[in-house]
């Protein structure tokens, strides 16, 4: 696997976020996901299994990192810099509260990290912090986080792509039909979790979204 950091403004622009839905010890709904994905049509995928344990998700991403992938398709985790390194993963996602990019670059200066933020101030620290993508969300309404409030809609969406010069990838109850507007907003890509869960489908969804970027 490569392990030069990609560009940033070369990222592909569909993000696969894994639901963490599967077995105990493995996750069958993301080795199928990775098996469906679009030949043509890089992709990132983040590894979310928040389910399992530390070694579990060590053998995850091992196999997931030794799959045959799609050119140009990226492979991040969950904060998990040591699990990263050692499958050969090429990045990280952070959660906002998660220790900041710049530490993870002393570790590893090739790594790709992304942040999830909820603000301007907080992409701008981000940003300040060395993160080479961001993730904003929930734009939309989404079920999974009604809990939290409200969305956080197209306008914030607006004033924090407009607040920094680092890729912003929209997230929450994204679809092919709406992604459009996050494109129109400012985002650079989509995110999503439950509109790539399908692997039946997964292939013609991504297909699909990709025509938003390149009609």
């Amino acid at each position: 696997m490569e392990h030069n950091r990609p560009h940033a403004r070369h990222l592909p622009r569909i993000l696969v976020i894994s639901s963490g839905k599967g077995g105990v010890n493995n996750s069958t709904l993301l080795h199928e996901q990775i098996k469906h994905l679009p030949p043509a049509l890089p992709c990132m995928v983040q590894i979310r299994e928040k389910h399992l344990s530390a070694r579990a998700l060590h053998a995850l991403a091992l196999a997931i990192s030794s799959a045959k992938l799609p050119k140009g398709t990226l492979l991040l985790i969950n904060e998990r810099i040591d699990i990263a390194l050692s499958a050969g993963l090429h990045g990280v996602h952070l959660p906002e509260n998660a220790m900041p990019p710049d530490a993870i670059r002393a570790v590893s200066s090739e790594m790709l990290i992304g942040c999830s933020v909820h603000s301007p101030l907080s992409a701008r620290r981000a940003e300040k912090a060395d993160a080479d993508y961001l993730l904003f969300g929930p734009v939309y309404d989404t079920p999974s986080k009604r809990p939290f409030g409200n969305p956080q809609g197209l306008e914030k969406l607006a004033e924090l792509c407009a607040a920094t010069a680092l890729p912003v990838f929209a997230v929450g109850g994204i679809t092919p039909q709406n992604a459009g507007p996050c494109v129109e907003a400012g985002a650079y890509g989509i995110a999503a979790i439950s509109l790539f869960m399908n692997p039946e489908t997964l292939s013609a969804t991504i297909e699909q979204c990709y025509r938003t970027f390149c009609p």
